[in-house]
């Protein structure tokens, strides 16, 4: 078992001057490594990392050694889905206090571009973004984050769900740029680790009918725990037809491609009712996909694209304290992060059992 809120921090943290570190040096070639232990300037927290999710980004670069054009150059840290305990805290820090568990929101934006200002810091051209290259992510034992992107968990929440606040954000992110309304139908195409946690996501925000795609019957099975209604085995079932179906042929109110799917894509577009929204989340290896133009604008269909997230954290926390959502029911797999190439592997190649895959790099905490 893992982190629970009977567990006791101590107050005083000490902080070694060297840690371990899960270094990839090219794709598929991961050590442990011994490096300095980051030192913080004065809006700087220093945490001690205990949870860290494995990202479909992660095994993309350990992979194929870039996305799109952010390519690795060097060697790497990865990980940024990842939450821990604050160990030491810069001057002018108020936020958090030394013990404090918190969860970690991996971009670090300027706060000064016109983005930032309009609230849309996801957008920000000088984000600094973890096991994004050039920087380094949290496969470490401590890691240092400015404090205003650091955000206090409650006690009854798990390190592992706090670390689940970086997919499940995107889900909420997608429900609120789509103004997704209480009561809506919603289908979300693809059930990777994001597509989800935007069940949950849609879930909280009211929606009341969730049908889902994928072509894996486990990854179905994960979903109906999380709150879809309806699920469609796409290797089983035409799900456009299973949709109309559903919504007695009007189709549904708000559509998420999340596999990252052309084929999903163009079905999620046909999926959408008359005045309906699509959520763009997933990204394809292409960057060209036909769509039927003339279904969009003869149906006034709102597209929407989405990246990262924004203003999310709190709400994410607080709906994951306050509502029964289960997201721990996702961790199929952990490690050590001596073991974090094997975690990698598992994650790679393991996607009929494996649904999250997680990275404990200061040990698992027992109950």
């Amino acid at each position: 078992m893992t982190t629970k809120s009977t567990v006791k921090i101590a107050k005083k943290i000490e902080v070694p001057t060297v840690m371990k570190a899960a270094v990839m040096n090219k794709p598929f070639d991961i050590e442990i490594q011994e490096i300095s232990v980051p030192q913080v300037h004065d809006d700087e927290v220093l945490v001690k990392v205990m949870a860290v999710g494995v990202c479909g980004s992660d095994i993309h670069y350990y992979e194929h050694g870039k996305i799109g054009r952010y390519v690795v150059e060097k060697p790497i840290i990865l990980g940024h889905e990842c939450a821990g305990i604050v160990a030491k805290v810069g001057e002018n820090v108020t936020k958090v206090k030394v013990g404090d568990r918190v969860a970690i929101e991996p971009g670090i934006t300027c706060g000064r571009c016109e983005y930032c200002k309009e609230g849309r810091y996801n957008l920000c051209p000088d984000v600094q973004f973890l096991a994004t290259p050039p920087v380094n992510g949290a496969f470490v034992q401590y890691i240092k984050h400015r404090e205003d992107f650091l955000f206090p968990i409650p006690d009854e929440l798990s390190f592992e769900e706090a670390a689940l606040v970086e997919p499940f954000s995107v889900g909420i992110h997608a429900a609120k740029r789509s103004n997704l309304k209480p009561g809506s139908t919603v289908a979300i195409m693809g059930m990777g680790p994001v597509g989800l946690t935007a069940i949950a996501a849609v879930k909280a925000f009211g929606a009341a009918n969730i049908i889902v795609t994928d072509l894996e019957n486990n990854r179905l099975e994960a979903a109906k725990k999380l709150g879809a209604t309806h699920v469609i085995n796409v290797l089983e079932q035409d799900p456009n037809e299973e949709i109309l179906k559903i919504t007695n042929g009007k189709g549904v109110d708000v559509a998420f491609e999340t596999a990252g799917n052309p084929k999903a894509l163009q079905s999620a577009l046909k999926a959408v009712k008359r005045g309906g929204k699509m959520a763009i989340v997933g990204l394809p290896p292409q960057d060209e996909i036909g769509l039927n133009v003339p279904l969009i604008a003869d149906n006034e269909l709102d597209i929407f694209g989405i990246f990262r997230y924004s203003n999310t954290y709190p709400q994410g926390i607080e709906f994951l304290q306050g509502q029964n959502i289960e997201l721990k029911s996702l961790i199929t797999d952990r490690f050590m992060l001596e073991e974090t190439k094997e975690a990698m592997e598992r994650a790679r190649l393991n996607k009929k059992a494996s649904l999250k895959v997680m990275v404990y790099p200061n040990g698992m905490i027992k109950e």
